[in-house]
């Protein structure tokens, strides 16, 4: 076999969940096992794919194959980098400063009105990540009193 064309394209996770939950429901139709392997992978990654903090987590799921495109339309403004996007969509930040992590040197090619809606746009086309119960009971004990009862000291 000789490869063609190396990285000719490239998926966002959304994308390859879509792929792999299809192959799973069409041998589960046929009703005939696949090779052991690949049942083995994609079990694992669909399960790495679902769980927390993932946005593939949240249910129902809020992306669409229509996402990406329109994602990409809200987008072309700002003259992101190929990666870049695919960050945006895989990640989901919910943040400026979320955001910053995947942009490279945003602070200079981004004003703050453009960065938020960047943020803004990222939001309305993939959805809101709904907070998790643990981020808010760390929020409810830093705004309140902190039992510190079995502390000890030195």
């Amino acid at each position: 076999m000789k490869v063609v064309e190396a990285q000719s394209a490239v998926l966002s996770n959304y994308e390859v969940y879509k792929h792999l939950s299809e192959q799973r429901d069409s041998y589960k139709k046929t009703k005939r096992r696949g090779p052991p392997n690949l049942e083995t992978v994609v079990r694992e990654l669909l399960q790495y794919m679902t769980t927390n903090p993932s946005p593939l987590s949240q249910t129902p799921l809020t992306y669409s194959p229509s996402c990406i495109s329109e994602l990409l339309e809200r987008l072309r403004p700002y003259n992101l980098a190929k990666g870049e996007v695919i960050m945006l969509l895989n990640l989901r930040p919910a943040s400026v400063a979320a955001l910053n992590t995947i942009v490279e040197d945003m602070s200079e090619r981004f004003d703050e009105e453009q960065q938020e809606a960047i943020v803004t746009a990222v939001a309305e086309v993939l959805g809101q990540f709904p907070a998790s119960a643990e981020a808010q009971g760390e929020d409810s004990e830093a705004a309140g009193d902190v039992d510190m009862g079995n502390t000890t000291v030195a």
